[in-house]
């Protein structure tokens, strides 16, 4: 335990001593920012137009026409920015030759692993916390439903947690973070959009594939439904990658 603590405060460190991080931070809160204030506003234009039209108010639902989206936004910003937090944690360590230094210390790989992979999702918490005063503003001015919300956030910090997993795996294989970054946002769109191609194949393989989108998965928790099969699947799709990242540095036994 005192090994993932270890290699946890050194992550938290470099991290949030990186450019990079605040580069990716104030890109995903100007973005996000951006999404919201959208959706807002235009939910704000249909309630004034739905005020001399009652017919309009009936079909007006802020949860699903600002909440939901919202969230949905957020999968695809997450999707463009969590490989650059990602492409260093062991490309980085291989170019400067600091892998082999890490390698010698009385720190198992799991432990390195699992440290890594714990330093990036609480940089995922941080970034995500930076959207929740958008709900604040939202509650200011109509009556939110912070179950969908909590959900919600729920399901995108999965999916982040999900990404990363993926991320990390990809930065082992290389040292150069750029080509870790373009492998791990290839690889991210792959499970992206696999479910797409459903209605090109039969029905057996088409609900595999449409299990295997990791979007899909997303859809349940904005709408404020906790399933257990969706937290299974992230959960799964986690321990898989980092699985095959930890048997990846164990490899170099026999590689040499």
């Amino acid at each position: 335990m005192s090994g993932i603590i270890g290699v946890f405060r050194k992550e938290i460190t470099v991290t949030f001593s990186s450019p990079i991080f605040y580069a990716a931070g104030f890109i995903f809160l100007l973005i996000s920012g951006y999404f919201f204030y959208s959706g807002t506003a235009y939910f704000s234009l249909l309630s004034f137009q739905a005020a001399q039209n009652p017919f309009l108010s009936e079909s007006l639902n802020l949860t699903d026409m600002v909440i939901k989206p919202f969230f949905g936004d957020l999968a695809v910003i997450l999707l463009l920015m969590l490989p650059l937090l990602t492409m260093r944690l062991y490309a980085e360590e291989k170019r400067s030759g600091t892998i082999e230094l890490l390698f010698t210390y009385p720190v198992s790989d799991g432990a390195v692993l699992a440290g890594k992979f714990a330093a990036t999702g609480v940089v995922l918490l941080v970034m995500l916390a930076g959207t929740v005063p958008y709900m604040i503003i939202l509650e200011s001015m109509a009556d939110l439903e912070w179950g969908i919300v909590a959900s919600g956030y729920l399901g995108v910090i999965l999916m982040g947690a999900s990404f990363i997993s993926l991320g990390i795996f990809t930065s082992s294989l290389t040292e150069n973070q750029i080509v870790a970054a373009v492998i791990s946002f290839g690889a991210l769109l792959l499970f992206w959009a696999v479910g797409w191609a459903k209605s090109l194949v039969g029905p057996g393989l088409g609900a595999v594939l449409e299990h295997l989108a990791i979007i899909d998965h997303l859809n349940a928790f904005t709408q404020g439904l906790i399933d257990t099969r969706h937290i299974v699947y992230y959960g799964l799709f986690i321990l898989f990658w980092l699985f095959l990242t930890h048997r990846f540095l164990n490899s170099r036994f026999w590689r040499g």
